[in-house]
């Protein structure tokens, strides 16, 4: 059983990231290469990973929070600092440029599934400076992810303190340089991002690093989604210290060198829109962390709040309270 996130100490977390304005469509199914198809009506609302992540870590994980990010000088750059600002996160160190803010544009299933395409806009002018750098020096845990550029991902890295945890959830995918796999403590990545980097672990280990002797592309290996994240994980542990991979409704994986693999299954609901759970999970996990949770629970915990973002529509919207994610956790302790 998890611990409730209400008897956490309230751990210090740094996000670096990117914040986006999302327009969402509702559509029968998603459109394929050159059709057109009709949707409902057109919402807006605030998102983009790192802003997302920054909004679960405080609302759902009740940590001390931070937000560094950067937004452009219009009404959805106020738009996502409202949003921030509303669920207790600090945005101080927001840099605002003249480039226009990110945008992401996001059709939505009858099932919750969504399709994303992301302009970065303001994203691409996210710095660490020295105010910034020591903020994120104070913190316990750093999370960041890779719709920012990659030399901002490595100085927040620099920057944290010895001891911290830096998290990356490496979203969306890409190729990632040596420098940051020696840098992060933990790797959090969903099913199609873990076959991606496990690809590029086993290329690495090709020269000479140690590897899972079963190839990924290998037709022997595994087709269950869990039996297949312990596969990909432990590829991807040969360049990482702990690897948690998120698989929708079938749970996740917790993997760690020196400890077998853990499978956590996912709590059932009934899915509205999946827009936002992959970051209201890594936020929680992140503000667990900080509050002094094992890796294990961290999951569990975030697993709770990332289900009960399913159930509701929008990204930073659907982030639930850190109490009723206790309460869901933990119906058995209500009264």
């Amino acid at each position: 059983m998890s611990p409730d996130p209400s008897t956490h100490r309230r751990g210090r977390v740094v996000v670096v990231g990117s914040a986006n304005v999302d327009l969402v469509v509702d559509v029968p199914r998603h459109p394929g290469g050159g059709e057109t198809i009709l949707g409902g009506d057109l919402r807006r609302s605030p998102g983009g990973k790192g802003a997302n992540q920054a909004v679960a870590a405080a609302r759902a994980g009740g940590a001390d929070t931070t937000f560094v990010g950067a937004l452009g000088r219009d009404e959805s750059g106020e738009l996502l600092l409202a949003s921030l600002d509303g669920a207790g996160v600090r945005t101080d160190l927001v840099g605002r440029t003249a480039a226009p803010t990110g945008t992401a544009l996001i059709t939505v299933s009858p099932d919750g599934e969504n399709a994303i395409v992301v302009a970065p806009g303001a994203n691409a002018h996210v710095r660490i400076g020295p105010e910034q750098a020591e903020r994120i020096g104070a913190a316990d845990v750093v999370l960041t992810q890779l719709e920012i550029p990659l030399d901002v991902v490595l100085a927040a890295g620099a920057a944290r303190r010895p001891g911290a945890v830096l998290a990356l959830n490496a979203a969306p995918s890409r190729d990632l340089p040596d420098a940051m796999w020696a840098a992060f403590d933990l790797l959090i990545v969903n099913e199609h991002e873990a076959r991606d980097l496990a690809g590029e672990a086993a290329d690495a280990a090709g020269a000479g690093a140690p590897v899972d002797p079963t190839s990924p592309a290998d037709p022997a290996a595994p087709t269950d989604p869990v039996d297949a994240a312990e596969h990909l994980a432990a590829t991807l542990l040969a360049r990482v210290p702990a690897v948690v991979v998120t698989l929708g409704g079938a749970g996740c994986l917790v993997a760690q060198r020196g400890s077998a693999p853990v499978r956590l299954a996912a709590p059932r609901v009934d899915a509205v829109d999946t827009t936002g759970a992959g970051d209201t999970f890594c936020g929680v996990l992140a503000a667990a962390l900080a509050g002094g949770s094992t890796l294990v629970d961290a999951a569990r915990t975030a697993s709770f709040a990332g289900a009960l973002a399913v159930t509701r529509p929008g990204a930073q919207d659907a982030v639930p309270t850190a109490d009723e994610v206790a309460t869901f956790a933990h119906p058995e302790q209500q009264p």
